[in-house]
């Protein structure tokens, strides 16, 4: 899956994201936008992320957005995400965004657990700061592709101190490493040696760290509602390990629809708004961007109807124009 080259922002509805009404006589906020780049949340070099704060936050109800990098564990920057933050920002202005980067393994220092270490430190430094940046501390949304995906969902369903997240998103993210390693796709070996290397063992060697580093295994009646994306001919991350995912959530009744009809469903959605969006004049006309907005919900729930789907909660998809 291109992922950079046609981003899905999904909005989380409700039913994920529970926010009060504000208060109709409170005083209009004049805090500006605000940017703040390489803030660390460690001692390491590596441990900084970058802050989008949106203009008129407000602690009660600005929402926050960790983005999580991939790259294997090994290679990968908080920069990848860089050319979305734009239109993330544009699309869903009510969240602040928190781009991390986190120490990378080496095959010899840096090895697992140390990614989901400072992704926990990350997530708790954006709780500890909540206040002083004017964000809610106990509205997170966790995002993060292939790696980033996987620690994204170790984090969400392993950790819920300080904070539980309300929704994780992952872009073919790995969750059972134990299977991902004697599995690898197209039988490509070397995929499970590159695994290895990043985790610091083999299955073999220490099976404990494989089984606690996978998200599948810590998934229960409370974890979050998850959006799973995923490319059926990913050739590094089979979709098997999303299927793992999904199957596991249906088992607590949280799960969308099967993967063949989501699939189906995709396919089927996204071919009517490829044709509609260019012909829409989104940066000019605000209410067209409603439009397209009510037209997504509209076809989810024909289609879901159509296909008797029960669903917990409602994804859209926009896509970005350039």
């Amino acid at each position: 899956m291109k992922f950079y080259r046609l981003l899905f922002i999904l909005l989380i509805t409700a039913t994920i994201i529970s926010c009060k009404k504000t208060d109709s006589t409170a005083v209009l906020s004049t805090v500006s936008e605000k940017t703040l780049l390489n803030v660390a949340y460690g001692v390491d070099a590596s441990q900084v992320m970058d802050i989008y704060l949106p203009a008129d936050r407000r602690s009660d109800s600005t929402r926050v957005m960790v983005l999580i990098h991939g790259g294997g564990w090994t290679s990968g920057d908080k920069a990848d995400f860089a050319a979305a933050i734009d239109t993330l920002k544009k699309r869903l202005p009510d969240y602040a965004f928190f781009n991390i980067n986190y120490r990378l393994s080496t095959g010899t220092s840096n090895i697992f657990p140390t990614q989901e270490i400072d992704v926990q430190a990350a997530v708790r430094y954006i709780y500890g700061k909540a206040s002083d940046y004017q964000v809610s501390n106990n509205k997170f949304v966790l995002l993060g592709a292939s790696a980033g995906g996987h620690l994204a969902m170790l984090q969400g369903y392993k950790d819920s101190i300080p904070v539980k997240p309300k929704a994780i998103v992952s872009f073919f993210g790995p969750s059972d490493l134990m299977d991902m390693y004697y599995n690898p796709v197209g039988g490509n070996f070397a995929l499970s040696v590159a695994l290895a290397q990043a985790i610091g063992k083999t299955p073999i060697q220490n099976s404990l760290i494989y089984a606690s580093s996978s998200p599948v295994n810590f998934i229960n009646g409370g974890s979050p509602p998850t959006i799973l994306l995923h490319g059926g001919l990913d050739p590094l991350v089979s979709p098997s390990q999303s299927v793992a995912v999904s199957t596991k959530l249906s088992f607590f009744n949280m799960m969308i629809a099967k993967w063949e009809v989501w699939d189906a469903y995709t396919n089927w959605l996204f071919d009517i708004l490829y044709d509609v969006y260019p012909k829409l004049n989104i940066d000019d006309d605000p209410y067209q961007e409603r439009v397209i907005g009510f037209m997504s919900e509209r076809l989810i729930n024909l289609f879901l109807t159509h296909n008797k789907i029960k669903t917990a909660y409602l994804p859209v998809a926009i896509f970005d124009k350039s």
